[in-house]
């Protein structure tokens, strides 16, 4: 992996909150960003979601509910969260999450138009309708 760009201000603190599943990551020039487990599970930079080259995405489904069990430092530019469902090999730099941050709304609205697309339902088991 490149080395980070210069001008991407490096991580203070990063939290997990588990009950609302939100991982927040403070920068050093004060920006902070929330990022719920499910966004991050599905924007995963491993080939098993990106593919090894444009176009050959994997769309995720079903991962509403995954949590994050503990993330794993990577030298001094990324972590590699580990997640409910088995998933960590995706290494998330600095760079990466604040380019997220930074874009969240926009990558979150396209996830949601290619589940849309897909006919997926991202409806998760807590939201389900209760039959009586």
């Amino acid at each position: 992996m490149a080395g980070l760009s210069s001008d991407t201000p490096r991580p203070n603190e990063i939290k997990l909150h588990q009950k609302s599943r939100l991982m927040e990551i403070s920068f050093a020039n004060g920006e902070v960003f929330k990022f719920s487990y499910e966004f991050l599970r599905v924007h995963s930079p491993s080939a098993e979601v990106r593919g090894h080259s444009p176009g050959q995405e994997i769309l995720q489904t079903g991962k509403q509910d995954v949590m994050i069990n503990h993330i794993e430092p990577v030298g001094s530019y990324a972590i590699q969260p580990n997640f409910s469902d088995g998933h960590n090999s995706g290494l998330y730099s600095w760079d990466l999450l604040y380019n997220y941050g930074i874009n969240q709304d926009k990558m979150w609205l396209h996830y949601l138009d290619r589940m849309d697309e897909a006919g997926e339902n991202r409806k998760s088991s807590e939201e389900l309708p209760v039959h009586k």
